[in-house]
């Protein structure tokens, strides 16, 4: 049995990865977009990647959905599960969206009219919630996976709609642009 002043030494090191991982991911992310030579991964099979990372994304979020449903009802391994799907779910989106955007041009938007701010008001604001909603979520993730009820709540109540907006608005922008992929 650990004893109170190991488990918060461990609780402090797990709290030190997470600022660390949510810190260094978007970071990563950000270099991989504006990066001036992409990486060569062999394959034009980067070029299904978008697709499948809406996919996910809509799976995440109906994840997220049901697992708002679950504790509601107080179906809390329910709930545990939805959310682990969710979790797992952002985890492969990640991966393959550094994948994406490490070898791929980005994409640009070629609506015109109203459309086009709506667009970039959608993409800008998913972009700097992305960007932010790690921290949240994995403390979120944690507290719930070591049972920390109090601190879920507190934290969730920023975690929830921050990661469910991320996910809805990444899929929605994925709609807008992909008309305008090319591959």
């Amino acid at each position: 049995m650990q004893t109170n002043n190991s488990m918060l030494q461990n609780e402090a090191k797990v709290k030190n990865w997470i600022i660390a991982i949510s810190i260094v991911i978007p970071v990563a992310v950000a270099v991989l977009l504006f990066m001036p030579q992409k990486l060569d991964v062999g394959a034009d099979w980067v070029y299904f990647l978008p697709h499948l990372n809406a996919v996910m994304n809509s799976a995440a979020s109906i994840a997220l959905i049901l697992g708002l449903v679950f504790v509601k009802q107080k179906k809390y391994s329910y709930h545990g599960a939805t959310m682990s799907v969710a979790f797992g779910l952002g985890a492969i989106f990640l991966i393959s969206y550094v994948i994406y955007h490490g070898a791929a041009e980005s994409t640009t938007f070629g609506g015109e009219g109203w459309i086009r701010p709506v667009y970039y008001g959608l993409l800008i604001s998913h972009i700097l919630l992305a960007a932010v909603a790690l921290f949240p979520i994995l403390f979120a993730y944690y507290y719930g996976y070591t049972d920390q009820r109090a601190k879920h709540r507190k934290v969730v109540k920023f975690a929830y709609p921050i990661w469910l907006y991320v996910s809805i608005s990444g899929v929605i922008v994925y709609l807008m642009i992909s008309p305008y992929y090319v591959h």
